[in-house]
């Protein structure tokens, strides 16, 4: 049986990864915070004909010797925390931050989770939730009589309360950053859970020790570039068709063989 055959298939079933990723990053070019992905590959064994540098003579030998490579295969699906571009909303609780960092947030059952989502809303306990209703971490309560809420580029928040003429401190928005943040595990819902891979998260203020700034009414857009993502499934379709041709071709050969005895 020809080789090739299996080669292009391990390039079709390559590229079909390809497309799927790309795929789900068009999917999300509107989702608020979302990070882009990008399928990486890397060549199979090789058969082994011959060695480079076997001796070809007593005086000579082989400058490059004879290797068939056996396909392809993905190695990752790296994610990609390039900052998105910044959407102004005037939502006092619209937060989103410039540089890294992420928010940390908690799940119902004490797990703590990140994400660069900062479309948050407020529960029926003055709690400043998501959209899933997961407490921002640390907890911060406004106050039910507040009329306005402020936080600062360093995470601050303050809030105007009637009778008062200067704002309360009510809480503080910190960042939680990792030394590898692709190594982090994509939950959905524009959440990300801690690995091995990503390293420990290390909390801080925001505008320190390497952590972005927090800009208060507007949230942070998705980094797909669609004209990119366009690109790459139109490479992606045509390196697919011309592996089934390949498959077609292999075909057409061992047929011709086939018909050499009638």
């Amino acid at each position: 049986m020809m080789q090739s055959l299996y080669t292009a298939s391990t390039g079709m079933l390559g590229m079909q990864t390809q497309i799927d990723t790309t795929a789900n990053n068009i999917a999300n070019v509107n989702t608020i915070g979302f990070k882009k992905s990008r399928a990486e590959f890397a060549d199979l064994m090789y058969s082994v004909m011959e060695y480079a540098g076997t001796a070809t003579s007593d005086t000579t030998k082989s400058p490059t010797g004879i290797e068939v490579g056996l396909g392809v295969r993905p190695t990752a699906v790296n994610k990609i925390f390039s900052e998105g571009s910044l959407k102004q909303t005037d939502n006092q609780l619209d937060l989103a931050i410039t540089g890294r960092g992420f928010f940390k947030l908690e799940l119902p059952d004490g797990t703590e989770v990140y994400s660069r989502n900062g479309a948050f809303k407020i529960d029926d306990n003055g709690t400043i939730v998501n959209s899933d209703g997961y407490k921002l971490t640390p907890e911060i309560v406004v106050p039910q009589d507040a009329t306005n809420i402020s936080v600062g580029t360093d995470g601050i928040v303050t809030a105007v309360q009637p009778g008062q003429t200067e704002a309360t401190q009510i809480g503080q928005v910190t960042l939680t950053n990792f030394i590898n943040p692709a190594g982090l595990h994509s939950m959905g819902d524009n959440l990300y859970i801690e690995t091995d891979s990503s390293g420990q998260p290390v909390e801080g203020t925001p505008g320190l020790d390497g952590l972005g700034n927090i800009r208060q009414g507007f949230v942070e857009l998705s980094n797909v570039e669609l004209v990119v993502e366009l690109t790459d499934l139109i490479t992606g379709q045509r390196a697919y068709d011309s592996n089934s041709k390949v498959i077609t071709t292999s075909d057409e050969m061992l047929q011709t063989t086939n018909n050499l005895k009638r």
